[in-house]
């Protein structure tokens, strides 16, 4: 089908329906994930950080190669640099509306600080190779791409060793008794299910985020482009808007349970993710190393992403985090930050 033949009203009802596909399936996919969790003994930073990352990023995954197999790097980079401060603003939108307490006073270990702060790492590291440009190896492959998707076995191997190691405990914090009032219920039909079962829908719920995820992407493209809007801010924000919701839907369905863990490493493991995705983008673009292509834009989206990650990493440390109208003020710092991005690329970029 040629969505660029559609009405504005088809493709908004398409857009509509893809939506609430993802909406439920991903709602569906954390209560599978926390369900998983306890079954196989596999903690919820674990669930989150593979699991749920892997699954809701699977769009993002279709659409960048695709737009890298175009040649189009701008849209590329900016699509995935932008979308690392957006995702973690997923965070904040959770803290505001689902969470007691602010969000990063709940974690019981230091893993998701460990998480963040090796995510600033590669971020930096990132920032600096677009500036300076990366080097051209065999099928036009830069290094940075290749260093950058190589670190991510090598992270999560260090978390998977790090959060199976007795280490320093936080101490003073939220009564865990609050998070089971007004939160998601756990279904349990699924105690009759077996695991077998229970991988094979998680497999089909899996299935119908990657497909109408890729296809609110789309949607949100053909849109954009009969308004007019496809070089426009609005325009941009609508695509980054559908690019993110399979994010959006199991963030705040895991917050809702209270596996606040699982929801925290589902939006830092989607942004490490986001990193390892440059070597997949850089292999299907021809033009040369992908990263060179960096425009200040991606550039300023890479420095956001590196500020979001590093206010949550203070509120993860400093444990009580300080709350204002029911939210962390960190969530308060990160959405003003990602306001300041989107108001900056709007007048400046």
């Amino acid at each position: 089908m040629n969505l660029h033949n559609l009405s504005i009203a088809e493709l908004a009802t398409i857009f509509a329906i893809a939506a609430t596909s993802v909406w439920f399936a991903g709602t569906r996919l954390a209560i599978y994930g926390d369900e998983l969790s306890e079954r196989l003994n596999i903690s919820r930073v674990f669930i989150g950080l593979i699991f749920l990352a892997t699954v809701t990023e699977l769009p993002e995954i279709i659409t960048t190669i695709t737009a890298a197999r175009m040649g189009n790097a701008a849209l590329v980079l900016g699509n995935m640099f932008g979308g690392i401060t957006m995702q973690t603003a997923i965070l904040a939108v959770a803290d505001f509306f689902v969470v007691r307490n602010a969000l990063t006073s709940w974690p019981r270990k230091p893993t998701h600080a460990l998480l963040a702060v090796l995510l600033i790492v590669l971020l930096a590291m990132l920032l600096v190779i677009t500036f300076l440009g990366d080097v051209s190896l065999a099928l036009n492959v830069g290094l940075g791409a290749i260093l950058l998707s190589g670190a991510y076995p090598v992270v999560i191997a260090m978390l998977r060793k790090f959060d199976q190691k007795e280490s320093w405990a936080p101490i003073d914090l939220p009564d865990e008794s609050q998070q089971e009032v007004g939160f998601l219920s756990r279904d349990n039909h699924l105690d009759k299910t077996s695991t077998r079962s229970l991988l094979l829908f998680s497999a089909l719920t899996a299935s119908t985020i990657l497909i109408a995820g890729v296809g609110l992407a789309m949607t949100a493209d053909s849109i954009a482009e009969k308004t007019s809007l496809g070089s426009s801010f609005i325009g941009i924000s609508l695509l980054a808007a559908a690019t993110s919701l399979p994010e959006l839907s199991t963030t705040f369905a895991a917050a809702r349970m209270g596996a606040y863990t699982m929801a925290l490493a589902n939006i830092f493991g989607s942004n490490l993710i986001m990193l390892a995705l440059i070597l997949p983008a850089d292999l299907a673009y021809r033009g040369g190393p992908i990263l060179a292509e960096a425009e200040p834009s991606a550039q300023f989206s890479i420095a956001t992403g590196i500020a979001v990650t590093a206010i949550y990493v203070v509120g993860l440390l400093i444990r009580k985090t300080p709350s204002l109208l029911g939210a962390g003020l960190d969530s308060w710092l990160v959405m003003l930050v990602y306001m300041g991005m989107l108001f900056s690329l709007f007048y400046l970029f």
